[in-house]
């Protein structure tokens, strides 16, 4: 049976390892905050190249501490792409801010950086909101275009927040993905590239200022102890547990990386009866997600068919650009104000993608769509 995703290969893989340590864990009577939570900050700062990494308990939490910690609130306008997650758009919501959605760009299906600045001079014009800070997101893994963003974002007085939640481990011109922006934040939800056994995700700076506030933030806003508190913040302590996990994942985390590039490179030289994603010249990418595009939503439908008959699952990532979600109905976004995005939500799915998927499953899945 293909898998989705497959995390059962890749715990045996790592059991022998681990279960010693979740022994040793559970009688300690140390969950939450324990040393292996600055241990595994300390690893990833050093392997993302940033100074400071805070883990919290999601990557939506890892969105809003930043958010929060620049003081970001009422009558803020923050511009997010309108294909993505919607975390990006609701953690700035959650803040009192308000998402300003951008089209994105039709290969990369990131952040568009000519309809961005089109969106920033929008809000200046109507003077109703006050332009804050851009959250681009390297969606699918591949990084956003930072260096028109930059540009843009200097000219204009914003800060840049990387979401960088299906991007852990990505590379443009051997940076990582986590060291963009003033900050970054990443999701270590399972299904994710570099994933735990439940919710968890991360913030990196290099700005030590904002590394003790969003240290602050983290745990109810405290100052010297825990029963001073200098700031509203938030319970988003992450758990010794995942820790522990991710610290034993990490080991394996490269090997990984690299076999689910040289899957999405079989895929992308052999399906040719869809548009295949392709990595940028400049980038090593993650692969959160294989996904292609079909000539029509009608014709999805009809590959989406064919491939469960044949017993492979499959995901559509994303059917509804944030624009058109109920949600935010109240922002009165149409159809047609951002065509990419909705075209794209027409006519992408997804593919099965993990490091243990061998060549048979693939060759399987492709035949099922060259035929």
């Amino acid at each position: 049976m293909i898998k989705f995703i497959d995390f059962q290969t890749q715990y045996r893989r790592i059991k022998e390892n681990l279960l010693p340590q979740i022994e040793i864990f559970l009688g300690s009577g140390n969950y939450i905050m324990g040393k292996q939570v600055y241990e595994l900050e300390e690893q990833l700062s050093k392997y993302v190249g940033r100074k400071y990494c805070l883990t919290c308990a999601s990557g939506t939490d890892a969105l809003l501490i930043p958010l929060m910690a620049l003081n970001i609130g009422i009558n803020d306008a923050v511009f997010v792409p309108s294909f993505t997650f919607f975390a990006t758009a609701e953690s700035v919501s959650l803040v009192g801010a308000t998402p300003v959605f951008v089209d994105v760009e039709p290969n990369s299906f990131n952040i568009n950086p000519a309809h961005l600045e089109y969106q920033i001079e929008q809000v200046i014009s109507e003077n109703k909101l006050n332009p804050k800070a851009i959250i681009p997101v390297n969606l699918f893994g591949v990084i956003a275009d930072y260096n028109k963003i930059y540009s843009i974002a200097e000219k204009y007085n914003l800060f840049v927040i990387e979401d960088a939640a299906q991007s852990f481990g990505s590379t443009l011109e051997n940076k990582k993905s986590c060291s963009f922006g003033n900050l970054s934040a990443t999701s270590f939800y399972p299904a994710k590239p570099f994933g735990c056994y439940g919710e968890g995700g991360a913030v990196f700076t290099d700005d030590e200022d904002l590394y003790n506030r969003m240290y602050s933030i983290r745990v109810h806003g405290q100052g010297i102890d825990r029963y001073v508190n200098e700031r509203i913040g938030l319970n988003a302590r992450f758990d010794t547990f995942q820790a522990i996990v991710l610290l034993e994942k990490l080991k394996i985390f490269d090997d990984e990386f690299n076999q689910r590039r040289k899957i999405a490179n079989k895929y992308s030289t052999s399906i040719k009866t869809l548009k295949c994603p392709v990595e940028p010249y400049n980038q090593k990418i993650s692969w959160a997600q294989y996904s292609v595009l079909a000539d029509s939503k009608d014709y999805r439908e009809f590959y989406l068919n064919k491939l469960k008959e044949k017993g492979v699952p499959t995901g559509i990532y994303y059917p509804i650009p944030l624009h058109l979600q109920k949600a935010y109905e109240f922002l009165g976004y149409k159809k047609g104000d951002l065509p990419i995005s909705e075209d794209l939500a027409d006519r992408i799915f997804s593919l099965p993608i993990h490091p243990y998927m061998n060549d048979d499953e693939i060759n399987y899945i492709v035949e099922i769509l060259n035929n």
